[in-house]
């Protein structure tokens, strides 16, 4: 069946903008739900947060789905700008950014020291480029619209210096990863993220 029309992903009581009501819509939390309105929508809209997308986007990076056009709508007063662009707007590959336990990033990740801890230790580089060695209060890692497709700086202390590249990859004593503003379960001794093999349809 080629897919065609656009789904809306909601996530928790959210309350849709207008310009969305009117679309098929079904729980993003769900996530055969998410599977099911993948294998037949062209489009689908995620009404949530960064965490909500990167839900999305590691459910159809798991089923290998990445040809779906995929839209981002947050609550607050862009809204319904958001959800104009997320009907009219054009769709176009960007990286995708991964990291080692196969969970999408969209926003950003933080490593940040282990519990009762002040100091990251360890060593952190991107690609060939050492990001730091020895002890920082944490690091930040980001993804870009272009490639390489992601970027990493060292938090605190001198101007942040962001590092460019397809990998940022570290290793530890101990450290807590935060991504897209949720706590990883466990802290880790060493963490990657990296450009997945395939980008995703930005629509934006």
């Amino acid at each position: 069946m080629t897919p065609t029309g656009i789904v809306v992903l909601r996530f928790g009581d959210r309350r849709l903008p207008r310009t969305l009501t009117a679309l098929p819509c079904c729980d993003g939390s769900d996530g055969t739900a998410v599977d099911e309105a993948a294998g037949v929508a062209r489009r689908v809209v995620v009404a949530g947060a960064d965490a909500d997308l990167a839900t999305v986007l590691t459910r159809l990076m798991r089923g290998d789905l990445l040809d779906v056009e995929v839209a981002h709508v947050r609550c607050g007063p862009w809204s319904r700008f958001e959800a104009r662009r997320a009907l009219t707007g054009a769709a176009r590959r960007v990286p995708l950014i991964r990291d080692d336990t196969g969970t999408a990033l969209v926003g950003a990740a933080v490593w940040l020291p282990p519990a009762g801890a002040d100091q990251l230790r360890g060593e952190a580089v991107v690609d060939d480029t050492v990001l730091f060695d020895g002890t920082v209060a944490g690091v930040r890692v980001e993804p870009t619209a272009a490639l390489p497709g992601l970027r990493a700086a060292v938090l605190g202390g001198p101007p942040r210096r962001w590092v460019s590249g397809r990998a940022a990859q570290l290793g530890t004593t101990g450290a807590r990863v935060l991504r897209d503003g949720v706590a990883g379960r466990r802290e880790v001794k060493r963490s990657t993220f990296y450009r997945h093999t395939t980008g995703w349809l930005h629509v934006g």
